[in-house]
């Protein structure tokens, strides 16, 4: 197997697939993915139902659609539909865990950790996150975010990239303990228009990726083509990564 020393990931919440004109498209959401052409994919909001038509299913028909591996991390049943975060990945996933974030009286929240063989022994730790719309929510899941059995997990041997809908459009708790810990790839920075939600006018950057500094950001910015600014309500983002070295992963 090729060592894999650069790929691009992408996070972007789908909106259970329904557009800005209110059609829901798993097809279209597979489509604007295959222009990004991405290698690692975080999703948000994405609904799955078994057994039924297969765009009812959305990770498994868009996972078919791009021909990758995919793990869904279920936070909450919406009808007897699955509802929650999704990686996909063009290399192997060797691990998945799907970690509670809830916060009593809030709608149920998880973060989906999914680890991604890249060579042999050679580890890359993906977290997909999708925080709650409270200030006080957000800063109850920050702290947990932190706890020993997520990011401080002692069997990480690999460099973590933390991505995903935060809801904070302003600097909030997570925002202040991620940039402590994490690399930003603050588009904010780096293309005028930054924004990335809604889709047609964006007023809002709700949506980020954080990372270790084992990885070097060599480019991030938003997609905005015709397709991706109807497909949903929020814009996707695009990092590409070189890993500057490795870690041996124990088996």
């Amino acid at each position: 197997m090729r060592k894999i020393n650069k790929f691009r990931i992408v996070t972007y919440n789908i909106h259970k697939c329904r557009g800005l004109d209110r059609r829901v498209s798993p097809g279209r959401i597979a489509e604007v993915l295959q222009e990004v052409d991405a290698d690692i994919i975080a999703l948000q909001e994405v609904l799955c139902l078994p057994g039924k038509e297969s765009h009812d299913d959305q990770a498994h028909f868009i996972a078919r659609e791009l021909g990758v591996d995919y793990r869904l991390g279920e936070n909450r049943k919406l009808g007897e539909a699955a509802y929650g975060n999704v990686v996909l990945s063009r290399w192997p996933i060797n691990n998945t865990i799907n970690h509670d974030i809830s916060v009593q009286g809030k709608e149920q929240r998880g973060c989906l950790r999914v680890d991604i063989d890249l060579h042999q022994k050679h580890r890359l730790h993906v977290y997909n996150v999708h925080l709650g719309t409270s200030f006080f929510e957000r800063r109850k899941q920050a702290r947990k975010l932190f706890d020993d059995a997520i990011l401080h997990s002692g069997d990480h041997r690999g460099p973590r990239v933390m991505l995903g809908d935060f809801n904070e459009w302003v600097r909030g708790l997570a925002s202040q303990l991620l940039a402590e810990h994490f690399q930003s790839a603050d588009i904010r920075v780096r293309m005028q228009r930054a924004r990335t939600y809604p889709g047609v006018l964006p007023f809002l950057h709700l949506d980020h990726i954080y990372y270790d500094q084992d990885l070097e950001l060599q480019r991030a910015h938003l997609h905005r083509s015709r397709k991706a600014l109807v497909a949903s309500d929020h814009l996707p983002i695009v990092a590409d990564f070189h890993v500057r070295h490795w870690e041996d992963v124990e088996a």
